[in-house]
């Protein structure tokens, strides 16, 4: 059964708090938690790119894992890349030492690393193992203008990655659900330049809704309540959603590890950043339940159940 060997992250150095940011805004640096749950985001340097990112997170994870895990497939997810093409992907690939293998850009904000985590369950049976990196510079288009204040708060930057191999150990995958829906394209989106652009109303009432109808699919599918989930790893795009979503689900909202206050929102990489930083501080133990979620731009969510061997 497919499973995830280990986890990475990396975030930038340079830390932009409430405070600087408010000044920066014009707003009180009181009112950013109060809607966000942010306290503070990194920042990645003026040279730092996504591949840069990337590659850092990579290593971190693979230097957790032995030489047979190396893997024989990349998958990127990033919604930030500096170009329209090539991609990431080819470029993090080549500079871990993998130049020759098939590497594949998912340009999906937010839910990218979660469907990289499902397709690579699927794949790893071909490949031996798939390394997933989710990469994200989006603190530039998040802040740029024409300057939306309920936006700028929101995006850090940072990378994760997690590697998933046919081999059996570490956290099996045991399902997943993945939806895309159109229907709402426009209201987040990140044009070939300017800001990002979101109908926070909009996007909060579908990810509200989403999210946990897309758990409960899988949870259900395999026999198991929320209750019994160890640790929900989400997307951390705003710690109010995920304290709804807690609700809907009717466990305790410390069931879901956030980290949303000392990252912000990282789009694509914040779930695997989460869930790097969950197993080094509590580690999974044999038997446990961890699902894992997220929503994006797309729309496009879904929900990963795995289960610790």
């Amino acid at each position: 059964m497919p499973s995830i060997l280990a986890f990475g992250r990396y975030v930038p150095e340079r830390v932009l708090d409430n405070e600087e940011l408010a000044r920066l805004l014009g707003c009180e640096a009181d009112w950013i938690p109060q809607v966000s749950g942010i306290r503070e985001r990194r920042i990645a340097a003026d040279g730092e790119t996504v591949a840069d990112l990337g590659v850092a997170a990579a290593k971190d994870c693979l230097k957790k894992t032995d030489a047979a895990a190396s893997p024989g497939l990349v998958l990127v997810s990033s919604g930030s890349a500096e170009r329209r093409f090539p991609g990431p992907a080819a470029e993090i690939a080549e500079r871990l030492g993998f130049a020759g293998i098939p590497a594949i850009d998912l340009p999906l904000a937010s839910a990218g690393s979660l469907f990289g985590l499902s397709l690579a369950a699927q794949l790893a049976p071909a490949y031996g193992s798939v390394l997933v990196v989710a990469s994200e510079k989006v603190s530039g288009p998040g802040m740029a203008e024409p300057l939306d204040r309920n936006v700028a708060i929101l995006f850090g930057d940072g990378a994760g990655a997690a590697l998933v191999s046919d081999v059996t150990g570490g956290l099996e995958i045991l399902d997943s659900t993945l939806h895309s829906d159109g229907t709402y394209a426009n209201d987040l989106r990140l044009e070939q330049s300017g800001p990002v652009q979101m109908n926070g109303r909009s996007v909060i009432m579908q990810a509200s809704r989403k999210i946990p109808s897309a758990i409960e699919e899988v949870l259900a599918r395999n026999g198991v309540t929320p209750d019994a989930v160890r640790v929900f790893l989400m997307h951390q795009a705003n710690q109010n959603l995920m304290d709804r979503v807690a609700k809907a689900l009717s466990v305790p909202s410390d069931r879901f590890y956030t980290n949303i206050g000392r990252y912000g929102n990282t789009s694509s990489a914040s779930m695997l950043i989460a869930a790097s930083e969950w197993s080094e501080a509590f580690g999974a133990r044999s038997g446990d339940l961890i699902c894992f979620a997220a929503f994006g731009a797309g729309f496009h969510w879904g929900a990963l159940l795995a289960r610790h061997f």
